[in-house]
C-alpha cells in the first residue's frame, strides 16, 4: 500500500531524481523544433505503488491430499501445494519461463511422483515450456525437461504408461499433438489433426489412444474450424475424427477426461450454450450429449453417482442414472472463474480465480473457504488490464479482480469481479467496465457497500471487449468488441440513465473487429483490426451510437490494423499496430497527415486527450502529439508498463494514469504553456 505522506517525496521532477531527469530530457529532445513556447516542458511523475496485488491462478490439480495450483499473470510464476487437511500452503516451486507467464496445464503421473507443468507466455523467447516437479522432494525446484514448438501449452495428460501429451498452440499456426517420453527426454511432434484449428485446449490419454480437442477460441471466423475431437492411435500414429455431431457447431472443445471407461467431454459455447458429453471408450459412437446453461464446460470430477463440472454459471452435476445436468446448490460464495475441481471423501475441492479454495460438502451442502494468500501463497503484482480514474480513485483491472486505489489516502482495495476488466470508464463517480470473457458490462458504485455487478449482458459470441469511451452528447458508454470465435466484432452501447443496452454486430464488416472507439459531438468513431492474416483492416467508420446508422467511412490503405483512436478538435488521430499515425480531418473526411511513429509505438497502444493534447502509450513509451503539427515527442521513455493484453492510459483532473513496470503512475505533463 502507498504511504500517502510519502507521495510528495516520491514526485520525480525535471530538476530532481534520475528518472525525472531522463523523462524530461527525452521530452525536450523529442519536442518539435517549432514548438510554440520558450519554456521547457515540465513533466512530473508520481509513483503510486504496485497496481493489483494478489495470488492469481489458472490451474488446480489434486495429487494425494494436496491441491497443486499454478499461478497466472505473475512474475516469477509458481506452483503451490495447498494441503487440504491442514488448509495450508506446504510447498512452492518457482520458474524462469519468460514474460508474464501463466500455468494453465498441470498433470501428474499415475503414481503421483511427478507433477508436469506446462506454460503459456505473452511472447515466445525460445525457453523451455515443459517442466517436472518431483513431489517426493518438494523442497527441490521443478526442472525444465523440454520444449514444444508451440508457444503455449494449454493442457497436459499422462497416459497409464507414463507418456506425457501436450496441446496448445501459437498465433497463426495450427496446434500440434506433442509427446514427451520420460525414458529418453525426447519431445516429439505427433501431427496436426486439424489444420484449420486456431487453438487446442484439451487432451486425454489411455494406453492405446490419445484424444485431442481443438477449435477456434482465438482468431475464429472465416475458414477456422469449430469444435474438433480426434482419436490418435498410439500404435499406428493415425488420427480419426470422433466429435459428436451435436457438438460440431460449438466453437471449441474445452475439456477432456478419461473416467471409468468413458471419455468425458466439454465444449465452449458460442451462439448456443456449451455442451457436456459422455462417450463410451469401447464404442465412441455410443454417447450422451447434454446442453448446459453456460458458455463453457470444464474441470471434471466424479463420484459413484455424478460427474461434476464447472461453467461460468458455477458448479454443475451430471446424474449418471438420469443423464441430466443440474446446478450444484451449496451454502457459500460466488466461485467466479473455476480452474480446478477434484472430489475427495464426499467433498469437492474447487479452485477459484478469486484466489481461494472452496471445500464443498456434497451431502450437507455447506462449504469452507480458504484464502490462499492467508494460507501462505505469495501474492504478487499482476500485469494490468484496463485502467480508469475518477471520483477520487484510480482503478486497475486484472484476472478475477479490480484494484481500487484512493488518490487521497493511498488505500488499496481489491474488488472481486469475474474474468478480466479489459477497459473501463468512471462516469459520475461510478466505474463501468467491459468484462472478458463474454461478461458484458459491469458497474461498481464506491458509495455503496456492494461489489461490482453485471448490468448488461450480450450474446456470448461477443466475448472480448477491447476499448471503452464515454459519449457525453448521447449519454452512452461505448464499448468496442472482438468476437474470438466468429470473427468480426461489435459496438456495445449502454445508458447509465435508462439502463438500456444495445449491440451493433459487425459495424465495420464481417471480418474486422472493433479495436478502438472514440467520440465527438454525438458521433462514434470505430477503428478496425483483423485477427486473421488476410483481409481488410484499419477501416475507420463513423456512426450514430443511438441508432447504429453508419454516417461515413474511410479506408486509409494501411497494412496493419488500428490500435487506438482519439479525437481532438477537428482531427481524428489513429495509430496502427505497426506504428503509423494517420489523421483524418472530420470535416473533409480525408486523411490529412501520415507519419511513422514506430520509434515510440509499435504493437497495441492506447490514446487519450488531456488538456487539449492527444497522449499515447505503447509497451515502451508514454508520448504526445503536437496539436497543430502532429509531431510526436516522448513524455516518459522506458515506461515499459506490465500490461497483460495491450497498454492503457486514462486521464482525470489534468493528469494521466498508466503503468510503469507493475506500478501505477500519475503523470502531470505541461508541454506547451
Amino acid at each position: 500500500m502507498t504511504d500517502p505522506s510519502s507521495l510528495s517525496r516520491r514526485r520525480l521532477l525535471q530538476a530532481g531524481g534520475a528518472f525525472g531527469l531522463a523523462a524530461a530530457a527525452e521530452s525536450l529532445v523529442a519536442a518539435p523544433a517549432h514548438a510554440e513556447t520558450a519554456e521547457r516542458p515540465t513533466t512530473v511523475v508520481t509513483d503510486l505503488g504496485p497496481g493489483l496485488v494478489q495470488f492469481s491462478l489458472m490451474s488446480g490439480l489434486l495429487v494425494g491430499d494436496t491441491v497443486y495450483i499454478g499461478s497466472r499473470n505473475l512474475n516469477p510464476p509458481s506452483v503451490i501445494g495447498f494441503h487440504l487437511p491442514s488448509r495450508k500452503v506446504v510447498s512452492t516451486t518457482t520458474f524462469d519461463a519468460g514474460p508474464e507467464p501463466s500455468i494453465q496445464a498441470l498433470a501428474a503421473d499415475p503414481e503421483g511422483r511427478y507433477l508436469y507443468v506446462g506454460f503459456l507466455v505473452k511472447s515466445d523467447q525460445g525457453r523451455p515450456n515443459l517442466f517436472r516437479w518431483d513431489l517426493r522432494t518438494p523442497e527441490k525446484p521443478a526442472v525444465a525437461i523440454g520444449r514444444t514448438e508451440d508457444r503455449d501449452i494449454r493442457d497436459l495428460a499422462v497416459a497409464p504408461d507414463g507418456a506425457v501429451f501436450a496441446v496448445g498452440g501459437a498465433p497463426g499456426k495450427a496446434p500440434v499433438l506433442w509427446e514427451y517420453d520420460p525414458a529418453t527426454g525426447a519431445v516429439t511432434d505427433r501431427g496436426t489433426p486439424d489444420p484449420n484449428a486456431t487453438l487446442a485446449r484439451a487432451v486425454a490419454a489411455t494406453d492405446t489412444t490419445v484424444f485431442f480437442g481443438a477449435g477456434s477460441v482465438l482468431a475464429g471466423g472465416g475458414s477456422a474450424s469449430k469444435a474438433s475431437l480426434f482419436a490418435f492411435d498410439r500404435a499406428t500414429h493415425t488420427f480419426t475424427s470422433v466429435v459428436p455431431k451435436e457438438m460440431e457447431k460449438d466453437p471449441s472443445l474445452r475439456e477432456l477426461a478419461v473416467m471409468d471407461g468413458q471419455l468425458v467431454v466439454g465444449t465452449s459455447g458460442g451462439v448456443d450454450p456449451a455442451k457436456f458429453a459422455v462417450m463410451d471408450l469401447d464404442d465412441l459412437s455410443s454417447y450422451t450429449v447434454v446442453p448446459t446453461e453456460g458458455t463453457t464446460v470444464k474441470s471434471f470430477a466424479a463420484d459413484a453417482d455424478h460427474i461434476y463440472f464447472a461453467s461460468d454459471t458455477g458448479m454443475n452435476a451430471y446424474s449418471k442414472a438420469d443423464r441430466t445436468v443440474s446446478p450444484l446448490e451449496f451454502d457459500g460464495p460466488d466461485l467466479g472463474e473455476i480452474w480446478g475441481v477434484d472430489q475427495v471423501e464426499g467433498k469437492l475441492a474447487v479452485v477459484s480465480a478469486y484466489g481461494f479454495v472452496a471445500e464443498i460438502d456434497l451431502s450437507a451442502g455447506t462449504s469452507v473457504v480458504t484464502d490462499l494468500h492467508d494460507a501462505g501463497a505469495n501474492a504478487g503484482a499482476q500485469a494490468g488490464m484496463g485502467i480508469a480514474a475518477g471520483g477520487g480513485y484510480v482503478y486497475l483491472g486484472g484476472n478475477g479482480a479490480i484494484s481500487r486505489r484512493s488518490l487521497r489516502t493511498g488505500e488499496v482495495v481489491n474488488l472481486r469481479a469475474p474474468g478480466e476488466a479489459k477497459d473501463a470508464e468512471v462516469i459520475e463517480g461510478r466505474l463501468y467496465t467491459g468484462q472478458y470473457n463474454a461478461q458484458g458490462i459491469w458497474r461498481y458504485d464506491p458509495s455503496r457497500g456492494a461489489g461490482p455487478s453485471q448490468i448488461a449482458r450480450f450474446p456470448s459470441a461477443q466475448n472480448r471487449p477491447l476499448d471503452t469511451s464515454w459519449d457525453p452528447e448521447s449519454e452512452l458508454l461505448l464499448v468496442g468488441v472482438q468476437s474470438d470465435t466468429e470473427g468480426g466484432g461489435a459496438l456495445w452501447t449502454y445508458s447509465p440513465r435508462t439502463g438500456k443496452a444495445a449491440s451493433y454486430v459487425n459495424p465495420i464488416d464481417d471480418v474486422q473487429l472493433v479495436r478502438a472507439v472514440a467520440n465527438r459531438d454525438g458521433v462514434a468513431y470505430l477503428g478496425g483490426d483483423n485477427a486473421s492474416k488476410v483481409g481488410p483492416r484499419a477501416t475507420v467508420v463513423a456512426l450514430d451510437p443511438v441508432t447504429g446508422e453508419e454516417k461515413w467511412r474511410v479506408d486509409p490503405k494501411q497494412d496493419a490494423g488500428v490500435a487506438a483512436l482519439a479525437v481532438q478538435g477537428r482531427s481524428l488521430y489513429a495509430l496502427t499496430t505497426k506504428g503509423t499515425l494517420f489523421v483524418v480531418d472530420l470535416r473533409s473526411r480525408k486523411v490529412v497527415h501520415t507519419a511513422d511513429v514506430s520509434s515510440v509505438s509499435k504493437g497495441f497502444a492506447a490514446m487519450v486527450v488531456n488538456r487539449g493534447v492527444v497522449y499515447g502509450v505503447s509497451d515502451t513509451t508514454l508520448f504526445r502529439f503536437h496539436p497543430r503539427t502532429f509531431a510526436v515527442s516522448t513524455v516518459v521513455a522506458g515506461i515499459n508498463g506490465a500490461w497483460y493484453s495491450g497498454p492503457h492510459v486514462n486521464a482525470h483532473g489534468g493528469r494521466l494514469y498508466t503503468l510503469r513496470d507493475h506500478n501505477l503512475v500519475e503523470v502531470e505533463d505541461r508541454p506547451w504553456r
